[in-house]
């Protein structure tokens, strides 16, 4: 019975250690929320209630639509204007070096003081979201980006030019397949980073949305409510974090050997 328990576990504690801490990081918040007033630390109970009062009302499932459409388009638009420039700039250094300091200095800025700025330019609606969204997974996708089209083998390329290969081949079949593997992680970055610029451009003015929702809650001093914004927030960016992941397991399956 023994061995049989030391089999199971071995075979499947991967997939045990996350309900299990799950579960002691409820009790411990179960715990800690007895010393203190609903206001400051709710129970998870209230929380779990506060939870389904807003999505039986339909209003949570609104607030989580915005942000989710906030957060890819910005993200799509990331991706379609940060892979292009990457690849000219891993093959021009001369302009990477130009750029570089002015690349460094906008990603050096703090979201949440370029925020308010696109809210006064762009207005309240859906474009000074997106903008924040695409500004915050532009760099990210970028950098990782330039790197892993640096990752191409030159004797390769020059062995595919000798055999007659045109520029577009190379570039499908040597270029982009190196590169695809750190390309990703700058995706897992960027779908993530997108979240938290959403949120952030509704933070600085927004009738709907998560960050919305946290403002208006804060207001009111409803802590259950914003502990709700803040988990469905984390698991918004899990899922979005999960679904680039997916894709990465699906178009390069060199990659589930190497897992």
């Amino acid at each position: 019975m023994r061995v049989r328990l030391q089999n199971f576990l071995q075979k499947y504690y991967e997939y045990l250690l996350i309900p299990l801490g799950f579960i002691i990081f409820i009790g411990i918040w179960h715990f800690l929320a007895g010393f203190y007033p609903a206001f400051i630390l709710p129970g998870p109970g209230k929380v779990w209630t506060r939870m389904m009062e807003y999505w039986s009302k339909g209003l949570l499932l609104q607030h989580l639509v915005t942000t989710s459409f906030e957060a890819i388009l910005g993200f799509v638009i990331g991706v379609v204007l940060a892979l292009p420039f990457s690849y000219f700039l891993a093959h021009h250094p001369f302009f990477e070096r130009c750029l570089a300091p002015y690349i460094v200095g906008l990603q050096a800025i703090p979201t949440v003081a370029l925020a308010p700025l696109l809210v006064i330019w762009f207005g309240f609606g859906l474009t000074s979201k997106v903008l924040i969204a695409t500004l915050v997974s532009f760099f990210p996708i970028l950098t990782n980006g330039i790197m892993g089209f640096r990752n191409t083998d030159p004797r390769l390329a020059e062995l595919m030019a000798i055999m007659g290969a045109k520029r577009t081949q190379v570039f499908v079949k040597l270029e982009l397949p190196s590169a695809l593997p750190v390309i990703f992680g700058g995706l897992k970055l960027g779908i993530t980073f997108s979240v938290i610029g959403a949120v952030v451009g509704e933070f600085a003015g927004a009738g709907k949305g998560l960050g919305y929702l946290v403002n208006a809650a804060r207001g009111s001093f409803d802590t259950p409510l914003i502990f709700v914004a803040l988990i469905i927030l984390a698991l918004l960016g899990i899922a979005f974090y999960l679904l680039i992941a997916w894709m990465e397991y699906g178009l390069l399956p060199w990659r589930r050997h190497q897992n």
